[in-house]
């Protein structure tokens, strides 16, 4: 295996969080294991990973019962296609997948229909008992992207933040919005019993993880102008330690256009 994980023992609920390596963006997956079945977050953007993901759950000895998925940012659904088993997602993270249309595992070059990996469940946000376990929906606006799903497990303490939060991690900040990202932080970190924070991009955290974010939009806020290098030469400087690069890269191609785009073929 590729990826690496990370299990969370929370009594009757198990969380085991999968990380990508950095050529799969570093993003997250999260099998949640409750007493007689496995419900799947976000399903990986390298479909190889996505399958290391499913081997994983196979090995556990439950059935995934369904794959959520948090927002519509590829790197978070592009595997879908290997689940094989009811998606669920928000109605808006819904239609921007439709929009997207097919996609391709850019690794290898193989077509994915955009059939494979449009959910057909969609969620309404607030409480649900799924297995006996209490889990609730809630949906976030802005930052990283304007919809996102946060799932959350009150009796274990544990947030699944998707990409409101990443840990030691480069953030994605194409939509530049760093006032909707910073009100995000502000109203989870406000959130007390909640003491395992699970990030889209990292590893497992404690509360701190808010802090630690702040210092990042801040210094994004800062050092963001309209030179894809000159950032990312910047904010590498005043964070030497984080992973994901590549994330910085893929954003701005988005950002700056064809300059950035050359680079990063």
């Amino acid at each position: 295996m590729r990826g690496t994980t990370t299990i969370i023992d929370g009594g009757q609920v198990r969380i085991h969080n999968y990380a990508a390596p950095d050529d799969g963006l570093s993003v997250n997956t999260q099998l949640i294991e409750t007493p007689s079945r496995i419900i799947a977050v976000d399903a990986q953007f390298v479909l190889a990973y996505a399958d290391e993901v499913v081997t994983y759950a196979k090995g556990l000895g439950k059935p995934i019962d369904r794959l959520i998925i948090s927002h519509a940012h590829p790197d978070h659904y592009h595997g879908a296609a290997r689940f094989g088993v009811p998606t669920h997602a928000l109605r808006e993270t819904i239609a921007e997948i439709v929009a997207a249309g097919d996609k391709t595992d850019l690794p290898t070059g193989t077509p994915i229909p955009l059939a494979d990996v449009t959910p057909t469940m969609e969620i309404t946000p607030g409480p649900e008992i799924i297995d006996g376990i209490p889990f609730e929906f809630e949906k976030v606006t802005g930052g990283e992207i304007h919809t996102t799903l946060v799932v959350k497990l009150p009796e274990q303490g544990v947030l699944l933040a998707a990409d409101v939060a990443y840990n030691n991690t480069h953030l994605w900040l194409q939509d530049r919005d760093f006032d909707g990202w910073q009100a995000n932080i502000d109203r989870f970190a406000a959130e007390t019993r909640y003491e395992t924070i699970i990030p889209g991009h990292g590893a497992p955290a404690g509360p701190g993880i808010w802090a630690e974010l702040t210092d990042y939009i801040n210094a994004g806020r800062e050092l963001l102008g309209d030179d894809g290098d000159a950032y990312k030469t910047a904010i590498t400087s005043r964070f030497p330690d984080y992973q994901g690069a590549s994330l910085i890269d893929i954003a701005n191609a988005f950002m700056f256009g064809s300059k950035a785009q050359s680079r990063t073929e």
